[in-house]
């Protein structure tokens, strides 16, 4: 346990240069007491780590002196080999130098440690995009990419769902982020940081002036934030439905998680009949009755009335394209089935 905490010391050195023994101890979650000792270890064994006085001092390594990649853990090595995504990596420009780095880092692993992340890839595959979409392009993504990189501010045409449909905007590029197989842009208009989705731009410049990025700006707590933001302000209605055992089980797979979830933690107790009352968060009533319609003769509408009458008049209009033969009796749905 010592050992590794001395590693990822030397190693918080190594990439953030000068660091206060609070923040060390803050960093490995131990006290400044150890991190004297450790440092005091490191320096023990050849690591030429200094104490710099003063306000603004601090612990720092010598100028120059690095290490190598022999401390690595067999799960460590795997994990480096496993957040390798190469497709993304590609869509970014950094297909060729994602696969290069990988060779450097398997040529300086010793030979077991680089068989293990030969066999990862053998073993695993992530992929990021959901079921039944088609890939979005995404033309403008590597320039994109480089302009985040580089710090440099941007204009974009963008194509929108509010009217006028397409804008023009200046924008200082904050970061990029993948979700669920889209690639969306964080970025800060007139001083608010805004999220806009990569594959609805339709143009874009780079300019030649550096872009504003906030010194506090944390890219994952951002979008952490936004996602938990949009999923609260997207559902602006509620329905109110009774549904079927069976139906309340298909929802897991049929609805958006958060209607799904909602309808599991507001049903109530089954009738004799095996149909449950229950809650569920829509954005629109029309939306609404997509989402209803997915569960056929197994759910009913009781509120909103406008929801009630839009799925009503849909399961009419149904009817009257499809007309039931004479004497055929309609099948009732089982409240207990799949389906």
């Amino acid at each position: 346990m010592r050992a590794s905490r001395l590693v990822s010391l030397l190693l918080l050195l190594q990439t953030r240069g000068r660091m206060t023994a609070a923040e060390l101890a803050e960093a490995l979650e131990v006290s400044v007491r150890t991190v004297y000792r450790d440092v005091e270890s490191l320096g023990a064994t050849g690591v030429p780590v200094y104490a710099e006085r003063g306000p603004a001092g601090g612990y720092r390594l010598l100028d120059g002196y690095r290490t190598r990649l022999t401390g690595l853990t067999a799960g460590e090595a795997e994990a480096l080999f496993l957040s390798g995504v190469p497709g993304p990596a590609a869509e970014l420009g950094l297909g060729s130098v994602l696969a290069t780095a990988e060779l450097k880092l398997r040529a300086a692993l010793p030979s077991d440690l680089a068989d293990r992340g030969a066999r990862i890839r053998q073993r695993f595959h992530l992929d990021a995009p959901t079921w039944f979409r088609e890939p979005e392009p995404t033309p403008h993504l590597a320039v994109l990419a480089a302009a985040v990189w580089e710090d440099l501010r941007i204009r974009v045409r963008y194509r929108r769902w509010q009217t006028p449909r397409e804008v023009t905007r200046t924008l200082d590029p904050l970061g990029v982020v993948l979700k669920a197989g889209r690639w969306y842009l964080v970025a800060a208009a007139s001083g608010q940081v805004r999220t806009y989705r990569v594959g609805a731009i339709l143009e874009l410049a780079v300019l030649d002036e550096p872009a504003d990025r906030p010194a506090e700006f944390d890219l994952a707590e951002c979008w952490q934030e936004h996602a938990a933001r949009y999923e609260r302000g997207v559902y602006r209605a509620e329905a109110r439905v009774r549904m079927t055992v069976s139906a309340l089980a298909q929802t897991v797979y049929l609805f958006p998680p958060a209607m799904s979830r909602a309808a599991h933690d507001h049903a109530g107790t089954p009738d004799a009949d095996g149909w449950v009352t229950t809650t569920v968060p829509i954005e629109s009533v029309r939306h609404g009755c997509v989402e209803m319609l997915k569960l056929g003769a197994q759910v009913e509408v009781l509120a909103p009335a406008e929801l009630r009458d839009r799925v009503a008049d849909t399961a009419h209009a149904l009817a009257a394209l499809y007309p039931r033969p004479e004497g055929v009796r309609p099948q009732q749905p089982a409240a207990g089935t799949s389906g």
